[in-house]
């Protein structure tokens, strides 16, 4: 019942980012097949588990085979939008790149999710989120100081500058199809949705309000009043008290009245500060913290594992996760106050729907059986 109910789109393949993409647009409703490769594991996960995959169906298909390319630009004609990740040039050596699906269907936006993006000098390279975000500038903005750059998981190339910006690329063009009647390709590269999450600090930079050495400034762990601290059971707390009234809290909270904590904005009394306050908040466990700012304007939070961020009563109010043939995981978001999605389908095995997928989506028995024969499917 989500948002994005009767749309069709074809996912081929691709690993990270594009399954990332299906599962956002499959969460909304969107009716995704999943194409994945005839007799290639999908990953070293038990298929439950790969909740990237969740809310769609999936067939197994031979894209060397004559018979499956077919096959494919039979799904085409049916398909509001596609979704690849291989390198530039693949699809088109396979015979089903855009300018192919394009005489199918018209209307098509053939979303393109790649690291280094359909041209320029590394468009050819391997690579994965860490070599992304690391040419992006990214990467290198965050950490402590003196020490080497953090790696935020997957989180800011993968998922955050790739699946999402592909998914948000193919809702503008489908939107705009409804104008021109005519399709597209969005072109999305990690190294760009990357470079555009940063789109504040190269901002702050080039106004002088940002040093390049990590760890330093206002939001990388620099400042006393935006950072994390140990706590007496060796467990940890979040402090974001930003703006000066959350920080005057900050300071009544924790009960700290020594004056060089009046200047919050200087700069040059930040490490001090911090040792000071780190001291603080090692005096107390995290959950005696929790009863002193948990819900005040402080702008404080438990930093929590998986499974405590499940239990937290906040998460528990708003039905953040929820439980897939017993495999917790998040639920879908965003939130819509009348086409509110659903999970309809736990993550299928390779291949799982092959048949009844591909009769849903037009193929007759004879089909099918010839299908088989080839050995496309």
């Amino acid at each position: 019942m989500g948002p994005l109910e009767s749309m069709k789109i074809l996912e081929v393949g691709g690993i990270g980012a594009v399954p990332f993409c299906g599962y956002m647009l499959s969460d909304m409703g969107a009716d995704i097949l999943r194409i994945d490769f005839k007799g290639r594991p999908r990953s070293f996960l038990e298929a439950k588990y790969d909740v990237l995959y969740r809310n769609r169906r999936s067939i197994s298909l031979d894209l060397k085979n004559s018979a499956g390319v077919k096959a494919v630009l039979r799904l085409i004609e049916k398909s509001e939008a596609l979704i690849e990740g291989f390198r530039p040039g693949v699809m088109e050596r396979l015979g089903i790149g855009p300018e192919v699906c394009f005489k199918r269907n018209p209307r098509l936006v053939f979303g393109r999710m790649t690291g280094w993006g359909q041209e320029g000098p590394l468009s050819q390279a391997a690579g994965h989120d860490i070599n992304y975000i690391a040419l992006a500038g990214t990467l290198h903005a965050i950490g402590r100081p003196g020490e080497k750059p953090v790696l935020p998981l997957n989180l800011l190339g993968d998922f955050g500058g790739g699946g999402m910006l592909l998914a948000f690329g193919i809702m503008c063009a489908v939107y705009e199809v409804r104008k021109s009647g005519k399709g597209q390709v969005v072109d999305a590269a990690m190294i760009d949705g990357a470079s555009a999450l940063m789109a504040t600090f190269y901002g702050m930079s080039a106004a002088g309000e940002w040093s390049d050495q990590h760890g330093t400034n206002l939001l990388d762990g620099g400042a006393h009043f935006y950072d994390t601290y140990e706590t007496a059971d060796g467990k940890w707390v979040s402090i974001g008290s930003l703006e000066p009234q959350f920080y005057k809290l900050l300071l009544k909270h924790t009960g700290i009245d020594d004056p060089k904590f009046q200047h919050q904005g200087d700069r040059a009394r930040w490490p001090e500060l911090k040792e000071k306050i780190a001291e603080v908040f090692k005096s107390k466990t995290r959950d005696e913290w929790c009863k002193i700012m948990e819900g005040t304007d402080v702008c404080f939070a438990p930093v929590l594992s998986f499974q405590e961020a499940v239990n937290h009563p906040h998460n528990i109010a708003r039905n953040s996760f929820v439980t897939v043939e017993e495999v917790m995981q998040p639920a879908p978001t965003p939130r819509f106050s009348r086409t509110q999605p659903e999970i309809k389908w736990a993550p299928p095995n390779p291949g799982e729907h092959t048949e009844s997928a591909l009769a849903d989506w037009g193929f007759d028995a004879g089909e099918l059986k010839a299908l088989k024969i080839s050995g496309a499917v």
